[in-house]
């Protein structure tokens, strides 16, 4: 491999890096081109911080609309407010007929309290403490159950309030090629029937609604098997005389991140080689993201999400509803048995809604002679589940006419405020059309979904990220308006 240069600020580039281009909203293009702006907001409102703009939102929500609509049949989509904590895109569904997936009791009282209609709200949580049940029986709020001790819950709670409660059983060990699929949540698909008859036709105290299933990953066959298998399950219990309104089928829906299938695959190659010592790293360590190079090959699988996808949101839904089944179509089986379909994108409902800006604070080499760049920001402001995110940010230069550099390509990782050796904001090696200035601004583009604040935490006391607002100004010097989320 080439030799590197260390301890210079400028250093020779020693392999190109691979580009991973985001797709942008044209409302993020359009805000890019705001450099005024952006220097305002964040003297204003300090670094890092997240804007949102919801026309986005809406959008994903009607193109799943509308793909449903067009097999016949009823729906009721809930954004899985987890995803994302601003109460923008809680008020935004409101006014535009669709729910609100909560999945803790500050989500469904900060719901209800906003006046969303208790019929579009539903209530996952992983853990539900006596007080959110409470709430959720008392506003008649639909529970979906997990386990048999929520069940004697929700029996003894509404038993006590004299209240029926409305319930969805979730479902999980559905068979996939003659495997159970692991879930550590819901009931096994063969113990439904005896939830049904045994605890919940047992009590005048809970209302059975429908059922439930979220699946672990974005495979279309899972979800087709889920369905099919599912019908088995509804004729059954119809035979007993008990409806089902509904199947939920829960989130899940892939978003594609990227503007070119190619970058995504090169990039990928270009990691293997990085591992095998065939080209210079392109990942903090050469972390390999979930692969690894050992006697001579590459093993494992890359453990981020697949950010390039070209059959996305309202495209994967369609493939599902058109797939066969042992009953039909899973869009067919549903018809025939006057079942609403229910969904709760997460991430996919609020893809292109936002934007992270963050300041450039300091330049430096570390004991390795990589650049380093830091922000002012931390890595909990940037995470999710995922091994890294793999989109180029994209660099906003403040006050260029006092720059000295020039137009070569500036290799560097993007580090944190945190005093941890692990608070790298991007796994991956950057190439920066310049070398970034103090007081330059990175824009990571597409971060509403469980980026900004799944993972957040305040650490060293520092402060939340702000979280704006931004829609389109018809008049005046900008095109945006600029309100805080309250």
């Amino acid at each position: 491999m080439k030799s590197k240069t260390p301890n210079v600020m400028c250093q020779t580039i020693v392999d190109p890096l691979p580009k991973l281009t985001p797709t942008l909203h044209s409302w993020i293009q359009s805000f890019l081109g705001e450099t005024n702006l952006h220097q305002q907001l964040v003297t204003d409102y300090g670094s890092p911080l997240n804007l949102h703009h919801v026309d986005p939102f809406i959008e994903n929500y009607q193109a799943y609309a509308k793909v449903i609509e067009s097999f016949g049949l009823s729906h009721l989509v809930f954004f899985a407010r987890k995803a994302n904590k601003c109460k923008v895109f809680v008020n935004t569904a409101k006014n535009h007929g669709f729910g609100v997936d909560t999945a803790s009791f500050e989500e469904l009282n900060q719901c209800l309290s906003m006046g969303v209609d208790p019929a579009k709200l539903v209530l996952t949580a992983a853990i539900k403490t006596n007080d959110v049940l409470v709430l959720a029986i008392k506003n008649q709020v639909l529970i979906v159950v997990d386990n048999q001790d929520e069940i004697d819950a929700i029996k003894n709670l509404a038993a006590s309030m004299n209240i029926v409660a409305r319930v969805a059983l979730r479902v999980s060990g559905f068979l996939i090629n003659g495997e159970k699929m692991y879930s550590r949540f819901g009931f096994d698909i063969n113990q439904i029937e005896t939830v049904v008859t045994e605890y919940v036709c047992t009590t005048q105290h809970l209302s059975y609604q429908g059922m439930h299933f979220h699946l672990n990953g974005y495979e279309i066959e899972e979800r087709v098997a889920a369905f099919d298998q599912l019908f088995d399950v509804v004729d059954s219990i119809s035979a007993m005389g008990l409806s089902t309104k509904f199947i939920d089928m829960g989130g899940g829906f892939l978003t594609n991140y990227l503007e070119r299938e190619e970058e995504w695959n090169h990039f990928q190659a270009e990691l293997k080689l990085a591992l095998a010592g065939e080209r210079s790293p392109i990942t903090f360590q050469n972390n390999g993201l979930g692969y690894s190079w050992s006697n001579g090959t590459i093993e494992g699988q890359l453990l981020t999400y697949p950010y390039y996808n070209p059959t996305p949101k309202e495209h994967m839904l369609r493939q599902i509803l058109e797939s066969p089944t042992a009953h039909g179509t899973v869009a067919q089986g549903l018809v025939d048995r006057n079942i609403e379909l229910r969904l709760e994108p997460g991430r996919s409902l609020v893809d292109q809604t936002g934007i992270t800006l963050a300041k450039v604070v300091f330049r430096k080499r570390d004991s390795n002679g990589d650049l380093l760049v830091g922000l002012e920001m931390n890595k909990t402001q940037l995470c999710s589940s995922s091994a890294d995110f793999l989109l180029d940010p994209i660099l906003i230069p403040i006050n260029r006419k006092e720059s000295v550099e020039t137009d070569s390509v500036e290799n560097a990782y993007l580090v944190g405020a945190y005093c941890l050796e692990t608070d790298v904001l991007l796994k991956r090696k950057i190439a920066f059309p310049s070398l970034p200035q103090i007081g330059d601004l990175v824009c990571f583009p597409n971060t509403a979904g469980y980026m900004m604040h799944f993972y957040e935490s305040q650490s060293h006391l520092f402060e939340l990220a702000e979280n704006l607002i931004i829609s389109t100004n018809p008049t005046g010097l900008s095109a945006f308006k600029v309100s805080m989320e309250k």
